[in-house]
């Protein structure tokens, strides 16, 4: 990601996760990236007097979040195309369906204005999946999205997967990444043969030289496992390359020793997974011999086995989800609540651990890592993610690129004794 325009600051004051007041020191090194420098605990107003040093007492800093698994081509598509509710079957046949009629410039509309949200919210990195359309123009929402990510070049870091299907032919695959896709993507557990579109994709990964992240197994019953067939093929490949599992719904419903197998697997491939609570919440465990179950994947096992998880968020608003806020506080709370993870968990599981899936180096509270930053109004990581307030500051590069604040009054109910007239409390 290139540098933002802005002068990076000379240092920030802020809450660590813990509530512990800060003052971090900000550099810029030889190739112009602002990097932390010093991280000290706050005891002098008088050290952050002067120009250029950002005072966010009352925020609490985190890195800034990453959001490793979404589509943004399929992003506020649902009001458009009204889809019914539905199981993970019916989505694809509801985006499918309702797909031909959106032209370029929806996909690019669409996916513009999700991805602004997200970075209002201190989102600074995303991996987008991209969908091949049929065969009259199958590759317009990869253009949108090729756009997209130059208009926000220097303020979000953006990765494309193409998300082919298994009735994709492959010169469409490779036309994708000839027009700017970065990643082989695709859902290989849903086609006839399974293993076959695995070997088709990864063949073509190899081919190329570039990493894969696949959609994997998101289902709950069933008696094949795409994601073992998956590790045995990257096991060998260079240690930078990406490869990628999303949802890893199945991983939920194996039997505790198959699902130790797999993980170790995993982590022998160093293949990460990504959990994505707000869609499998809604898609999985609507019928079937696991109606009622959650497909949240099995993350402690995974991170014990020593495999890199990350939380993402998805779809938002489209036909594989009817909400969804472009909020990692908000995928922060459904890991919490949904998946059992520790507040603090839940938190390094959309900054750190996503941006690490992405391949990004370190940023936040950390010396020497990147001045990236999300700011949010609180007293503590647990205060932010319960109250997810929109008031934020999100930093890229030392440098502020977007700021919310909000204003808020309630009538106080007077007590019995009070005879005066119920007061109006302002707050900021």
């Amino acid at each position: 990601m290139e540098a933002t325009p802005a002068r990076p600051m000379r240092g920030i004051t802020g809450s660590s996760g813990d509530g512990s007041p800060v003052d971090v020191t900000v550099s810029v090194d030889a190739d112009g990236v602002a990097r932390v420098s010093e991280i000290r605990p706050h005891v002098d107003d008088s050290l952050i007097t002067g120009s250029n040093w950002l005072d966010l007492r009352g925020f609490v800093l985190t890195a800034p979040a990453a959001e490793p698994h979404a589509h943004l081509d399929k992003a506020l598509s649902w009001s458009e195309l009204n889809p019914p509710l539905g199981d993970l079957t019916d989505a694809i046949t509801s985006w499918r369906t309702g797909s031909v009629q959106l032209g370029e410039e929806s996909f690019r509309r669409r996916a513009l204005q999700a991805a602004t949200a997200m970075l209002r919210n201190g989102i600074t990195a995303v991996r987008t999946h991209a969908d091949i359309l049929g065969d009259d123009d199958p590759l317009r929402a990869v253009r949108a999205l090729v756009d997209v990510r130059e208009q926000l070049r220097g303020l979000m870091t953006m990765q494309i997967a193409v998300l082919a299907s298994p009735l994709t032919p492959t010169r469409h695959i490779e036309a994708a990444l000839d027009a700017g896709a970065d990643l082989v993507g695709g859902a290989p557990h849903i086609a006839d043969d399974p293993a076959a579109e695995v070997t088709r994709l990864l063949d073509l990964a190899e081919s190329r030289g570039i990493g894969t992240d696949l959609h994997i197994d998101e289902f709950m019953d069933g008696d094949h496992l795409t994601i073992e067939h998956y590790a045995d093929r990257v096991v060998d490949w260079p240690a930078e390359r990406i490869r990628t599992a999303g949802h890893c719904s199945r991983l939920s419903t194996l039997p505790p020793a198959d699902l130790a197998f797999v993980a170790a697997a995993l982590a022998r491939a160093r293949m990460s997974v990504v959990a994505l609570p707000i869609t499998n919440l809604y898609l999985q465990g609507r019928q079937g011999a696991s109606a009622g179950r959650r497909g949240i994947t099995a993350i402690d096992v995974l991170r014990d086995a020593g495999v890199l998880v990350a939380g993402g968020a998805d779809n938002i608003r489209d036909p594989f989800n009817p909400v969804g806020r472009a909020d990692p506080l908000e995928t922060a709370s459904l890991l919490v609540t949904a998946a059992h993870q520790a507040p603090d968990t839940a938190m390094e599981l959309v900054t750190d651990n996503a941006r690490a899936v992405l391949g990004l180096e370190p940023a936040g509270l950390q010396v020497g890592a990147r001045a990236d930053f999300l700011a949010v109004r609180g007293t503590d990581v647990v205060d932010v993610i319960a109250t997810a307030p929109a008031d934020r500051v999100v930093i890229v590069n030392g440098t502020p690129v977007a700021r919310t604040e909000t204003t808020s009054w309630t009538a106080i109910a007077p007590s019995s004794t009070e005879t005066t007239p119920v007061p109006c409390v302002m707050e900021r």
